[in-house]
């Protein structure tokens, strides 16, 4: 750093964020410009994954098998109209076009039994964000702290403790966990004389009480699946946290930082942790987007009636419109996703913005 003069340091700043300072200011617009292509990109993606998801389903699903198996089988005129109905005749773009123009205007289509896909929608698309986005807040705030103490802490029992927890999680499936967290939740609602854990639905059925009691049965019915996806994320964000942050602790602005005045304590997380953190934007951001994989096994072990749930049922049915709305659901997520990767990207270091 010979050359420079000390005055033109900011105290407590970690070296490459001085020098960032140094470069040319980013233009407002210019950011917003990076920020509005990457959006545009992702839409374009969105658009290519529903179409292939689409163009899959309906050449692998027959939905008229159903009713030609029956016994008796239907009159042919009833699966005509059926076919009629599904419009199972035309180009596969075609009927996809037909599907997106009715989405553009909230209308996702029918089941194949008839019922507007609408109106369950938007019911299971809150059962399921409800879990994922309490389960990965948890997991990411969680992950990142054990991740950057067993770090700081390297080689001392509480690294070795962490470490322990994430191998043994990641290496239990996701339904085994949940199956095992019953088996606790049995075990504490006997030692506590009353059921204070539920693991079946996501309220009591035929439940009646005011607004207090429905939100107590609410959050009851929400530990268990809640900490089933949660235990997953922390065990592995905190793999990746620890590995990040032990490539920064070595790094010679962490040096300059201490060095300048600060206290290895503010070091570490005002500079340190931000910028180990910066490699973890991505994961953070798409880890979000694909837990919708990990939610249909939560969701089928706990009884929630999610979209990860309804997708399953959209592929044993048949049913090309419920399995295309579920993947626009889960690209949409990715794309909402991917593009805040890119703003906390801008966010955490200043020369994405150049």
């Amino acid at each position: 750093m010979q050359g420079v003069r000390r005055d033109e340091y900011h105290d407590g700043h970690a070296a490459f964020e001085e020098c960032a300072d140094r470069l040319p200011p980013p233009k407002g617009r210019d950011v917003t410009g990076f920020l509005l292509r990457r959006l545009i990109n992702y839409v374009a993606l969105c658009l290519i994954a529903t179409f292939f998801a689409y163009s899959a389903a309906a050449l692998t699903f027959n939905p008229l098998a159903r009713y030609q198996m029956r016994n008796p089988p239907p009159p042919p005129e009833v699966i005509e109209n059926l076919r009629q109905e599904l419009r199972l005749d035309e180009p596969i773009p075609l009927r996809f076009l037909h599907w997106g123009a009715g989405v553009l205007q909230g209308d996702f289509g029918e089941t194949i039994t008839g019922q507007p896909i609408t109106m369950e929608l938007w019911s299971r698309v809150g059962v399921s964000l409800r879990l994922l986005l309490i389960g990965t807040t948890l997991g990411i705030v969680l992950g990142v702290a054990l991740g950057a103490l067993g770090a700081i802490r390297q080689y001392r029992p509480s690294d070795y403790a962490g470490t322990l927890f994430s191998f043994v999680v990641l290496s239990t499936p996701v339904f085994l966990l949940g199956i095992l967290l019953q088996f606790a939740a049995i075990k504490f609602n006997d030692a506590a004389g009353t059921t204070v854990l539920y693991f079946t639905g996501e309220t009591t059925a035929g439940f009646q009480g005011g607004f207090g009691a429905a939100l107590l049965d609410r959050l009851q019915h929400l530990i268990l699946p809640t900490i089933a996806i949660a235990f997953t994320q922390i065990a592995l964000y905190s793999r990746y946290q620890r590995s990040a942050m032990l490539d920064v602790l070595g790094s010679d602005f962490l040096r300059t930082a201490q060095a300048k005045g600060l206290t290895r304590t503010r070091a570490l997380f005002k500079h340190g942790l931000r910028t180990a953190l910066i490699p973890m934007a991505t994961l953070f951001a798409f880890g979000f987007g694909l837990l919708i994989t990990g939610s249909v096994f939560v969701e089928e072990v706990f009884a929630w009636y999610g979209m990860g749930e309804w997708f399953v049922r959209g592929v044993q049915v048949e049913d090309v419109n419920i399995v295309a709305t579920v993947t626009l659901f889960v690209a949409v997520l990715i794309l909402f996703s991917g593009w805040l990767s890119d703003v906390l990207y801008a966010a955490l270091d200043p020369r994405i913005r150049l």
